[in-house]
């Protein structure tokens, strides 16, 4: 496939085509400003969505006005999330202040305060989101917004609809397709200075975040479950955990990325999650990685395939399966065993209530749920085998799928995300293919305590999360 490529501005600057989309029918306007709606990606560096929006501001000779939306009803969303993310909109706003770009935030539907900003706008502009409610958002300002509304796609290495036409079956078939396209798109955006005014009039109310617990205090969420100290938001902590994972734990990465008692992963998953790092710039940052140890190659790939590959399935899952919050998105095969084991007797029962608090028999399972209360991330291997003894734990396998979504959705900095819905769906058999058939699990894969205490030195583990 050749390099198909769009040139915006005077200097060249050049996004893919397959990244741009017209939401509506309508032509550019004379109108004072260019108005970007940046939010699923939050981010000022390799941001293809603002990086069109100032070459068209620039092209157009238009001001540039930056707009994001807060709402107090995000899905699912509580304290925690809000305050990573406001962390990360901070940055964002001062980084474009230096830029000479105001950047408004509002306490609103998101689309709502987009609707307002548009009527006069002669371009609006708006980063690709996957999920439904985000989808539901841009369908409506393309049905009300009276100039051309552009959407760009930013947040995945190969655009979802060029990767595949559908919904992928497993790795292995979008790995074949990726394979083969791959290349023209990992490549950064060359960025342009804007050279339009700061647009300094008053043109909708504005919700204050420089001070973020005064911010967090004025919304109606859920405070219950607190900030980490972990994890702090923003591009500029995203890039200081790429730095140190590069130096320190990729040479490792392959051999002991599955090992609780070590921790050899990225954790950029919640930066990702909100869009305050580009997956190309980490892409490019770990392809280019140098080292001398021969066995370097099989770290480099397995990361490039949890990255690329595995993130990218999860957004193609989420963009073309709209049961993909939900039991119904498993294949047929894993609803059809799962119903047969139904009636299993199930060795333990839990509340979800016990499961929440890590009130289990299990010390390994207890372990893994209070990090994730805790630290609002866990471990990568644990958490497939905390969600495949949910299944056996909760009195039906709808049940526990609910259970693991109410879960993983409240606690995990990256959870409400592609992702996690379709690390959820893995654990019941979406993406995996049928196993030797047993009690409760039929011929989904499953896992156990002993094999943990097996691979893994699950004492040191204990300690840690201690």
């Amino acid at each position: 496939m050749g390099r198909c490529l769009q040139s915006l501005g005077k200097r060249g600057i050049m996004i893919e085509t397959e990244r741009i989309r017209f939401l509506n029918s309508q032509d550019i306007k004379d109108r004072p400003y260019v108005v970007y709606w940046m939010q699923s990606a939050q981010r000022v560096e390799y941001n293809h969505a603002l990086i069109y929006a100032i070459n068209e501001a620039n092209r157009l000779k238009k001001d540039l006005l930056v707009y994001l939306g807060i709402t107090d009803s995000y899905p699912e969303a509580n304290l925690r999330h809000y305050r990573f993310m406001l962390e990360g909109i901070n940055e964002v706003k001062s980084r474009l202040e230096t830029l000479g770009i105001r950047m408004i935030v509002c306490r609103c539907s998101p689309e709502e305060g987009m609707i307002v900003l548009s009527k006069k706008a002669a371009l609006a502009v708006v980063d690709m989101g996957y999920m439904k409610h985000e989808r539901a958002w841009r369908s409506r300002c393309a049905s009300l917004i009276d100039s051309r509304f552009a959407q760009i796609e930013t947040n995945v290495i190969v655009p979802v609809e060029t990767a595949s036409v559908k919904e992928e079956y497993s790795a292995a078939t979008l790995r074949r397709k990726l394979d083969k396209i791959k290349d023209p798109f990992i490549v950064l955006p060359e960025e342009e200075d804007y050279l339009g005014a700061y647009v300094s009039k008053e043109l909708i109310p504005e919700f204050d975040i420089s001070d973020i617990d005064s911010a967090l205090s004025k919304l109606e969420i859920d405070h219950s479950v607190g900030a980490v100290d972990e994890f702090k938001g923003g591009t500029a902590k995203a890039k200081e955990l790429l730095d140190y994972f590069l130096e320190e734990s990729f040479l490792y990465y392959s051999s002991k990325r599955n090992d609780p008692s070590y921790d050899y992963c990225s954790n950029l998953s919640p930066y990702l999650h909100f869009g305050q790092i580009s997956p190309i710039y980490v892409y490019i940052r770990a392809l280019n990685y140098e080292t001398a140890d021969p066995d370097f190659s099989d770290s480099r790939k397995s990361f490039l395939e949890e990255l690329f590959v595995r993130r990218e399935l999860a957004i193609n899952f989420v963009y073309y399966n709209p049961l993909y919050d939900s039991y119904e998105c498993l294949p047929d095969w894993a609803k059809k065993t799962l119903a047969k084991h139904s009636a299993d007797l199930r060795p333990y029962i839990y509340s979800k209530e016990d499961l929440e608090r890590g009130l289990t028999h299990d010390e390994y399972w207890n372990a893994a749920q209070l990090q994730m209360v805790k630290n609002g991330k866990m471990h990568g291997y644990m958490r497939m085998y905390w969600g495949k003894k949910v299944l056996e734990w909760r009195p039906s396998p709808m049940d526990a799928y609910n259970t693991l979504l109410y879960l993983n959705n409240k606690y995990e900095l990256d959870g409400r995300d592609p992702n996690g819905f379709a690390g959820v769906a893995w654990c019941f058999g979406k993406h995996d293919r049928p196993w030797g058939e047993r009690d409760v699990f039929g011929n989904v894969r499953y896992m156990v305590y002993s094999g943990l205490k097996r691979k893994f030195s699950m004492e040191k583990y204990l300690d840690k999360v201690k």
